[in-house]
């Protein structure tokens, strides 16, 4: 298993690399399994094709989300990004997407559970988390950084609409030299979650995307 203990401590444990071919809907991902000492959570990237350049590496840096990603909740646009980064890299032929362990924009299951339930009966996404005494984000993307440095990515065109995304990789290293929006799965269920994360987290998606009639 691939483990990050450092900004370049990589190692693997049992003889074996938790890396491995890993065919998809998307087409031939690899994926290989990165190990977080200070936090015991396993993060994973899938690539596609060769990193090396000279162009700058097509990389979506995607939070874990359970209801979304797996259970295809329209409470969120996670799943539609997940599914929508992955055919994205396979368009352009290569790419890494970096799965990370941070549910509930780094508040965990149980929480983001609760948070729902607050939504449930009015507060939105952000007073749901501080009603709880959490973050608004408690993300850290300090990991992300480290596991595209073990492929030596270091210039990306981030696939997000994210400008804290984009920030923290910057301070870490990552030369962000473009980003690319990522609009998906818009509905009746996730528009105003979607309008609350731009007027409050200053995500760049345009209004006209949450339209309804798009």
């Amino acid at each position: 298993m691939g483990s990050v203990a450092s900004e370049t401590g990589v190692t693997e444990l049992g003889g074996v690399p938790a890396d491995a071919r890993l065919p998809t809907n998307y087409g031939d991902f690899r994926i290989r399994v990165f190990h977080e000492e200070s936090t015991g959570f396993d993060h994973v990237a899938l690539t596609l094709g060769d990193l090396t350049g000279p162009d700058p590496v097509l990389v979506r840096v995607h939070s874990e989300c359970l209801t979304g990603d797996a259970f295809g909740s329209l409470r969120c646009d996670c799943g539609a990004q997940l599914d929508a980064a992955m055919r994205q890299i396979q368009d352009v032929g290569w790419g890494c997407l970096v799965y990370l362990r941070q549910e509930g924009r780094g508040i965990g299951l149980h929480a983001k559970i609760q948070a729902y339930n607050l939504q449930d009966r009015g507060a939105d996404t952000l007073d749901a988390n501080l009603l709880l005494g959490h973050p608004v984000d408690a993300r850290d993307y300090r990991i992300a950084s480290e596991i595209l440095r073990a492929f030596e990515i270091d210039g990306v065109c981030l696939l997000t609409n994210n400008p804290d995304k984009v920030r923290q990789l910057g301070q870490h290293g990552i030369d962000v030299v473009e980003t690319m929006p990522l609009v998906a799965g818009v509905g009746d269920e996730n528009r105003e979650y979607l309008a609350t994360k731009i007027d409050r987290m200053g995500h760049e998606i345009r209004e006209d995307d949450l339209d309804g009639s798009r």
